[in-house]
């Protein structure tokens, strides 16, 4: 990290000799680079609607996995065995599921009288597609959430079942309570993971169509190793790594008024 942090404040191209910029690299981010901007905010958006998306999926999931019904431990194998799948395996067969011609999700929403949609292959609907792909992995947060509603304390459900409450009361008053130390958790790392998302952009769009996903991390990577340009991609590194810990610190300055902690 250090030796990218020195890298930032230069001109260099590997093979040539490393030559001091001083802010260059920085000031052309923030002045004259519109390609910066467009990632920003692509990678934003992605990564906010994922993570809304995926939280709302994994608590989802996560009560579903806590049912006490027959055969629950199969239903949790299945619903975890997605995020077990490698990013470049899982998004070759995602390639295939968007395909607009022959892809098995155009071909359901024939079935149902929909019209056809382009997926990744379309500028407005790229990253969409790609939020809707990224619900596959909700096993983990999923997993998460179940272990804490294993520590959830039954005489709280009994309680609540004397006073006449039903399944909605436990889950509002008992459940998700309890449960928001881990719900945060899974938003930190969820935050974390999308800024940084790489993999759909690289094997699927090439940042395409039109730039609409042209991710952050993708576009350093392009940066780096296309334009052969490690100066400038270190300088970008670090304004990635300053937003993700400024959006870190907002999201811990909010937990106080929505976090409960045991004892509280």
């Amino acid at each position: 990290m250090i030796a990218s942090l020195f890298i930032s404040f230069s001109n260099w191209q590997v093979f040539d000799e490393l030559k001091w910029s001083g802010f260059k690299n920085y000031e052309k981010i923030f002045t004259r680079d519109l390609f910066f901007y467009k990632s920003i905010v692509v990678t934003l958006y992605y990564a906010f609607a994922s993570v809304i998306t995926t939280t709302i999926a994994s608590i989802i999931l996560g009560l579903m996995m806590n049912l006490d019904i027959k055969r629950i431990g199969i239903i949790r194998t299945i619903l975890y065995m997605p995020t077990i799948v490698p990013a470049v395996a899982s998004s070759f067969l995602w390639i295939w599921l968007f395909n607009p011609d022959f892809g098995l999700l155009n071909s359901i929403l024939s079935v149902v009288g929909i019209p056809k949609l382009q997926w990744i292959f379309e500028e407005s609907t790229a990253v969409p597609s790609l939020v809707f792909m990224h619900l596959w992995a909700s096993g983990s947060g999923a997993l998460i959430i179940l272990a804490g509603l294993k520590d959830v304390p039954k005489h709280l459900y009994e309680a609540v079942e004397i006073d006449g409450g039903g399944w909605w009361h436990k889950l509002v008053y008992i459940s998700i309570p309890i449960i928001t130390p881990v719900i945060f958790f899974n938003l930190i790392m969820g935050f974390i993971g999308s800024l940084q998302a790489f993999t759909q952009a690289y094997v699927m769009t090439a940042g395409g169509p039109n730039n609409a996903t042209l991710f952050f991390v993708y576009y350093i990577y392009k940066e780096a190793f296309v334009n052969n340009n490690f100066g400038y991609a270190s300088a970008l590194a670090w304004v990635l790594f300053c937003i993700i810990a400024l959006l870190t610190a907002l999201i811990f300055r909010s937990s106080k008024g929505w976090v409960f902690y045991g004892g509280k």
